[in-house]
């Protein structure tokens, strides 16, 4: 959408909007057109007064229409579905509403430092007719996920033979939204507790689905197709296929957003804590929303902020774009999180670093509640702090010391704590995690 700057003159006006100034050349031809002709008027010379004849005839002829309203400025930027990595098609784009066209357009835009265009650092020259319109296309790629900006753009137009220049027209940034680049990723079938109606997973029920249970003796109610003749005639009596029920499960993915690790080096460099949570929470969400579960997100910071559990390809547009707001959240105190937060029967995957000792008790807090809890861990394998004194590498031994400590009495608690690791990554802890769900629970 095109975006006055300023509105366009009235009829109290001077000759020109109020948009538009003189410039120096203007100053330049007035002062040299008045004192030549003072100068011939005073010392008599008829040759000083026709020197400044073409400078005023100039200046007349240029500014016989003079513009009414000031340019239209307007950021664009594509609005399909674009991932980190992809190209990115902006402009910048000067409309001229007057008919006075144009003489010298100098543009210039700013961009956010993880969008890569060509030719954004620089000012571009270019003219506009008369009731016209030029576009400066700004093509490039999209390093990062999140919401970039494409602007502000500024623009300062000369016309009237350059007599007279606007005022620079300023417009807003445009956000351009780059979603996370969702690795391949795949789990196994098992899941802790599979509690709808309908879905892929295997539950722990009785009912009607495709994996064999056992044989057992025939009672009212079960239906004919599901006699087995083999062991009904071995035993002579009627004996049926019992088969677990088929069911969906929800999946809460708990992202720990305390603090910021690493630095970001975009889709083709290092990865940060925040560029692994976000793109292994996309990953999974797209995995088991594919196979028709619920899955819900949290996050455990100040906001809290919270994405209802739902299905479908619905909610896996609605999750990245829930994505692209997650931002380092420190808590000042120890907050309000706690287990009544997730459902008994979820299964909660924590995208957590690991360096706050809060989001540890969190964990443990979690697994002594009985949920389901699997903890995958986002810290950058050479993630160290700068190093500010001879002290610093000892301290940062002693603290990865301390941090698998940490990992060791979580496991002791039933946490089990995986490093990201695209497909494939979950697939033990869930087994492990599905097993100890079938278990008998104590009450």
């Amino acid at each position: 959408m095109l975006r006055r700057a300023v509105p366009p003159a009235t009829s109290g006006d001077l000759g020109f909007g109020p948009a538009w100034a003189p410039t120096r050349a203007l100053g330049r031809a007035v002062l040299l057109t008045g004192l030549l002709l003072v100068l011939g008027v005073a010392l008599g010379r008829v040759d000083l007064v026709l020197l400044a004849a073409p400078f005023a005839i100039g200046a007349a002829i240029h500014l016989r229409r003079m513009p009414r309203s000031a340019p239209e400025l307007s950021v664009a930027a594509d609005e399909e579905l674009l991932v980190e990595g992809g190209q990115v098609q902006a402009s910048v784009t000067v409309t001229n509403p007057d008919l006075i066209p144009y003489d010298l357009v100098v543009v210039r835009t700013r961009t956010s430092r993880w969008l890569k265009l060509e030719h954004a650092d620089r000012p571009f020259a270019l003219t506009v007719a008369a009731d016209g319109w030029a576009a400066v296309d700004l093509p490039g790629d999209a390093l990062r996920w999140g919401r970039q900006d494409v602007g502000p753009a500024a623009a300062r137009v000369a016309a009237c033979g350059g007599l007279l220049a606007c005022r620079p027209v300023v417009t807003p940034a445009h956000s351009v939204r780059v979603y996370p680049v969702t690795e391949p990723f795949n789990a196994i079938e098992a899941m802790p507790a599979a509690a709808g109606l309908v879905g892929a997973h295997r539950s722990r029920r009785m009912g009607e689905g495709g994996e064999l249970a056992g044989v057992r003796p025939f009672a009212p109610g079960d239906r004919l197709r599901r006699i087995d003749w083999r062991v009904s005639l071995r035993t002579r009596d009627l004996h049926v296929a019992s088969t677990l029920s088929d069911r969906d499960a929800e999946v809460v993915l708990l992202l720990d957003v305390l603090g910021e690790v690493g630095l970001s080096g975009g889709v083709g460099g290092s990865a940060s804590v925040l560029d692994t949570t976000v793109r292994a929470s996309a990953a999974i969400a797209e995995h088991y929303l594919q196979r028709g579960d619920r899955v819900s997100l949290l996050e455990y910071g100040a906001a809290a902020r919270r994405l209802r559990p739902a299905t479908g390809r619905r909610q896996y547009l609605i999750v990245l774009e829930w994505l692209l707001d997650v931002r380092p959240d420190p808590m000042d105190s120890e907050g309000d999180f706690g287990a009544h937060h997730v459902s008994s029967d979820a299964l909660v995957v924590v995208l957590t670093p690991l360096i706050d000792p809060r989001a540890a008790d969190m964990l443990a807090s979690l697994a002594q509640s009985g949920r389901y809890v699997v903890a995958v861990d986002t810290l950058p394998a050479k993630a160290a702090p700068d190093v500010r004194s001879p002290w610093t590498p000892l301290a940062t031994r002693l603290w990865r010391l301390e941090r698998e400590n940490v990992l060791g009495r979580l496991r002791e608690h039933g946490v089990p704590v995986v490093e990201w690791a695209g497909a494939g990554s979950l697939d033990l802890v869930l087994r492990d995690v599905s097993r100890l769900a079938s278990a008998p629970r104590g009450r």
